[in-house]
């Protein structure tokens, strides 16, 4: 079970890198060739984007700026400046690495281009905050410690930036910015992947508001002004390209497991929910189907989330998998698994977590209690007792999270 569960997981992420996808972007992009040309990439997966640019584009590059998050740039790249920067949180890093990729397309004229290479990861790495830094870190943990999900923490976090959204294309113009967008929020909602900082803003002055109220933010006059003020709705400069999804994810997944034997169903792309609701969930759908004789696996895409109700270690898809371990208890040759596509699940080094049927047991026989563990959200700490973490390291990617179930008879 756990060589199936590597193999999908390895190979799903190989295909989810964005090379191919960045290219096949650049071969509909016809650049000004009278014109300079700015490369800027912000993201979990900026580098690997930068990466596929450089390798394809046959024009000189006039300059550029890579941001990523730590230990994710794997060397240096032509004449891009690369910085590491804080996430989930900005630092001072992600301040600095965005004042620069201010100066690079500063002063351009109409004849210029900016490429702008976005993934998921771009809301905390590529900031320039209205407010004072401290506040707007507070800001996010403030969100994150809520269960506030992605889309309502972009929704407030573009309106106390000076680049989210959209306002990095209005400091762009009049050059015209190539936007190639590798999507981690469920349903590929442009405005919101990394806070848009290149595409007009849906959302609204009230919808925020009805965010600070709902969760009780702490937020200071300056802030609380900054919400009122509406972002733009329009943006006449920007050419976007979505290229890859979490569908891509299950998509990739569903035909690995028919290669190993199993006949695979898709329950969603689109889960959000508590993740430790998720975990029940799945487990309930194993248990269901334990004696149907035949090897399944269930797939479910998305992004959920966790409420801090605790002090632990862990991350939402460490939290799907101990969620899952007690109704799998004992279950014949069962497993469930959670993964970022990125690597790296909530503040740690693993990418996600795996339980099987006899997981249950040995927390026990280790002193863990599944419930007191899951109300102090310290799954990191009771899945590695038991070889239940998933180590990738960072994978150069960034498309969401992929849970599986798998079932083999």
């Amino acid at each position: 079970m756990n060589q199936d569960a590597q193999r999908i997981l390895t190979e799903t992420l190989r295909e989810a890198l964005p090379g191919a996808a960045v290219g096949q972007a650049l071969e509909q992009i016809s650049f000004n060739p009278d014109g300079r040309l700015v490369v800027v990439a912000a993201g979990k997966a900026a580098w690997e984007m930068a990466r596929a640019a450089v390798e394809r584009i046959a024009r000189p590059i006039a300059a550029g700026v890579v941001v990523t998050k730590y230990d994710h740039a794997r060397g240096p790249l032509d004449c891009l400046e690369i910085f590491e920067a804080g996430h989930p949180v900005p630092d001072e890093n992600s301040y600095r690495a965005t004042a620069r990729a201010l100066e690079a397309v500063s002063g351009l004229t109409e004849k210029d281009s900016v490429l702008f290479l976005l993934s998921g990861g771009g809301s905390a790495l590529f900031e320039q905050p209205l407010i004072p830094p401290e506040e707007m870190a507070d800001v996010t943990r403030q969100l994150l410690a809520c269960g506030a999900n992605i889309v309502e923490m972009n929704t407030l976090r573009k309106r106390l930036s000076a680049v989210k959204g959209g306002r990095f294309a209005q400091r762009c113009a009049p050059a015209h910015v190539y936007t190639v967008v590798l999507s981690d929020i469920i349903g590929d909602p442009l405005d919101m992947i990394a806070s848009g900082p290149a595409y007009p803003d849906a959302s609204t002055c009230a919808q925020a508001k009805e965010i600070v109220a709902r969760y009780g933010l702490r937020l200071s006059d300056k802030a609380q002004a900054l919400i009122a003020q509406e972002t733009p709705k329009a943006l006449e400069n920007v050419t976007t390209f979505v290229t890859g999804s979490v569908k891509q994810l299950c998509r990739t997944a569903e035909r690995v497991c028919r290669e190993l034997g199993y006949e695979p169903v898709t329950l969603t792309a689109s889960l959000s929910c508590e993740a430790r609701e998720a975990g029940a969930f799945l487990a309930a759908i194993a248990r269901d189907h334990q004696e149907d004789g035949k090897s399944l696996a269930y797939l479910a895409g998305g992004e959920t989330v966790v409420h801090l109700t605790g002090k632990g270690l862990g991350g939402r898809n460490q939290e799907i998998a101990l969620g899952a371990a007690a109704g799998i208890a004992g279950c014949k040759d069962t497993c469930v698994f959670s993964f970022g596509s990125d690597g790296s699940d909530g503040p740690t080094d693993a990418a996600g977590g795996y339980v099987d049927g006899d997981t249950a047991r040995r927390l026990a026989e280790a002193g863990y209690d599944l419930h007191k563990t899951l109300a102090d959200n310290d799954a990191y700490h009771a899945l590695k007792a038991v070889d239940g973490l998933i180590m990738t390291g960072p994978t150069g990617t960034n498309v969401n999270d992929l849970s599986v179930v798998l079932i083999k008879r």
